[in-house]
Formats: C-alpha cells, sequence, structure tokens
C-alpha cells in the first residue's frame, strides 16, 4: 500500500512543523531584540541617561567659595576602588547622590520652601536632615506637622533624620520618632546606619544627656564602634546635630568627641551638622582639631536649611577653610565608590557657594 505510506509521510512532516513551530514562535509571540525584554531595554536607556546627566554635571561643576575663603584641595589619599553593584553601561560606577541640610522649618516664614526646592531638582536623592528638624519654640514647639510637614515632608519617604536640640522639646522628642517612625531608629535612642551607593553612613544622637551620654563606653559609642567594625566599608560618613567643630554662634563642641575617635580610627571621611545656622567646611581632622590631611575627617556645618541666619560671634576656628553666611542652601554630596564630590548650592539669586572633590582614605 505504498499510496497510504505515501499519505501518513506527509501528514507526519506536517506534524513535525506544527509542532515545531508551536516550540519556537508561540502564538502572540514578540521576538526579542537583541537588547531583550523592552522593560530592560527602557531601564537600560534610563541608566544611561542618568550616566550622561551625572557626567554632565561632574564636567561642569566649580569649586567656588565665599569670597575671602581659600578653598581647601582635594585629599590625596587613596585606595584600590571596591567593587559596586550600581554602574553604568560601560562598567563605570554611576555615582549616588545625597543632599540634604539641618535647622530647616519655622512656621509663616519662607526658609524651609525655598531650600525644599533646591531639594526638589534631585527627585532621585536620598535626603538627610542634620537636627532641628523644625526650630519651633513658641506656637508649635518642636512639632513637625504644621510647617515641616508642609515643605520637607514631600520628601519623607526619601529622608533619613538625625535629632537635633529643639526634638527634644518634646519630652524624649516623642514627636520626631512619631512622624519619621522606623526611619528614625529606635526611639529612646535615635541612632542608625544604612549603606548608599557603596558608602557607609551613620546617623548619630548628639542630644548626649538624653540617651546615656556620647562618652567611650556610652550605650551610643559602643553601638557605633561595633556598627563600623561590621561595616568596613572604604568610604564613610556620619550626620549628627551639634558640630565638633563650627566657627558659628554655638561653636565647637566636645561632647561628640569619642566619637569623632571612632571614626577617625575607622577611615571616615566627614561628619555634617548643623546647630549654627550658616554653612562651613573644615581641613580634615583627628578629635583634636589637629590638622591631618592624609586620615582626617572633614567637618561641615549645615545650618542653612531654613531657620534664621546668623553670624559667626568671631574670627573663623582653627583650620575653618569655608564660611558662608546669610545664605540659605543644602549640601548636595555625589557619592562614589572611591571618593566624592560635594557642592554647597544657595538660594536662587546668591552666588555664594562651595564645591569641590576629595578621594576616600
Amino acid at each position: 500500500m505504498p499510496g497510504v505510506a505515501l499519505v501518513v509521510g506527509i501528514m507526519c512532516l506536517a506534524c513535525l512543523a506544527s509542532l515545531t513551530a508551536c516550540v519556537f514562535s508561540p502564538p502572540g509571540a514578540q521576538p526579542l531584540s537583541p537588547t531583550g525584554h523592552p522593560a530592560l531595554k527602557a531601564g537600560a536607556a534610563a541608566a544611561v541617561s542618568h550616566a550622561i546627566v551625572s557626567t554632565v554635571k561632574a564636567a561642569t561643576a566649580t569649586a567656588s567659595a565665599a569670597a575671602s575663603a581659600t578653598p581647601f584641595p582635594a585629599a590625596t589619599a587613596t585606595k584600590t576602588p571596591v567593587q559596586t553593584k550600581t554602574s553604568s553601561p560601560t562598567g563605570t560606577p554611576v555615582p549616588v547622590t545625597l543632599v540634604g541640610a539641618g535647622d530647616i522649618a519655622v512656621c509663616n516664614t519662607p526658609g524651609a520652601e525655598i531650600t525644599a526646592r533646591l531639594i526638589e531638582q534631585f527627585p532621585a536623592a536620598a535626603v538627610f536632615t542634620a537636627g532641628d528638624n523644625t526650630n519651633e519654640l513658641t506656637t508649635h514647639p518642636a512639632s513637625l506637622k504644621p510647617c515641616f510637614d508642609q515643605t520637607w515632608g514631600r520628601f519623607k519617604g526619601r529622608i533619613r533624620p538625625a535629632p537635633g536640640n529643639h526634638e527634644y522639646f518634646y519630652e524624649g522628642a516623642s514627636d520626631y520618632f512619631a512622624y519619621f517612625g522606623a526611619a528614625a531608629g529606635a526611639p529612646g535612642q535615635g541612632w542608625y546606619s544604612y549603606d548608599l551607593g557603596g558608602w557607609h553612613i551613620v546617623v548619630l544622637n548628639s542630644e548626649c544627656d538624653q540617651v546615656g551620654g556620647c562618652q567611650a563606653g556610652s550605650p551610643q559609642e559602643t553601638w557605633l564602634k561595633a556598627d563600623l567594625a561590621a561595616h568596613p566599608a572604604l568610604c564613610s560618613l556620619a550626620i549628627w546635630h551639634r558640630p565638633r567643630f563650627s566657627s558659628g554662634y554655638h561653636g565647637s563642641d566636645p561632647v561628640t568627641q569619642d566619637l569623632w575617635k571612632d571614626l577617625y580610627a575607622a577611615r571616615a571621611e566627614m561628619v555634617i551638622s548643623g546647630h549654627d545656622h550658616d554653612y562651613e567646611r573644615f581641613s580634615p581632622m583627628n578629635a583634636d582639631g589637629v590638622l591631618d590631611p592624609a586620615q582626617g575627617i572633614s567637618q561641615f556645618v549645615v545650618g542653612t536649611g531654613g531657620a534664621d541666619l546668623r553670624q559667626p560671634p568671631g574670627k573663623p576656628a582653627d583650620n575653618s577653610q569655608v564660611i558662608i553666611t546669610g545664605v540659605y542652601g543644602v549640601l548636595k554630596l555625589s557619592l562614589r565608590p572611591d571618593g566624592y564630590d560635594w557642592e554647597f548650592i544657595p538660594e536662587p539669586g546668591k552666588t555664594a557657594g562651595d564645591g569641590g572633590s576629595a578621594a576616600c582614605h
């Protein structure tokens, strides 16, 4: 029956062709392009765009300062860059942005709204506060709801806060911990840490008398030492309210000296504070204020978030490099795996600024 065999053979070949089509070209399927899934293609395009924007910003940034200031040269100590999970399509690490200030909101005054609009320029940035999130003293003492929430509150989901002395106008800083929730650390403590773009960032509570002290052996200092040992990052920084070094109204505060010593031993890069309502940057120093370009920590004071601005009472403190007064603004950090760029961004219409780059220890 050769005719039957021929028919069966033709039917089998048709079936195989149909099976092949079912396996390799399912109905309704879209062929994959060389870049893969459309969502991944969009993500790659966004990454390229982000990398280009970061590169243009880095290329156009200037190292400017107040008219009377002399910029401090970038640090020279370097190490081999660590690996990072964040990279551009060419493998070059993409910096992450951290932006913020301290001493922020006072109701019925424009300062906090002015600086909030500066932060809006960086919708993907992490936001820090350096304490005194509200500077209210009378109608709404230390309450974050009436005026902070209406300005910086629109960044609440990406804020990493630090407490200041004004937060403790409410007993135990209860309003602060209730407003920020888990982002503020454990109630009664207020210290915590997190990682951002390969950097380890520690937030501490400089209201030392409220949390059992800041001296060696205190609960906070003991935690800090253990946290730094558990996170041996190439680059790290700390944020707390009362500056260890300042030329401003309140001046340098030695209460955090032992915390500075621990950070110095861990080769941290900088400490960001507020409390004095001005902007100031210091050369790298040890905990005693001795200049140390090789391993020292740079103090940034950024009390320019919106509260009333003040003039320093006298001459600049030792190793002060830049002081900017009478100007609201925010500090923008571009954090790279092996270094950072800083820029003080002033309110519109003001030209005083400060910027530069440094390598991690």
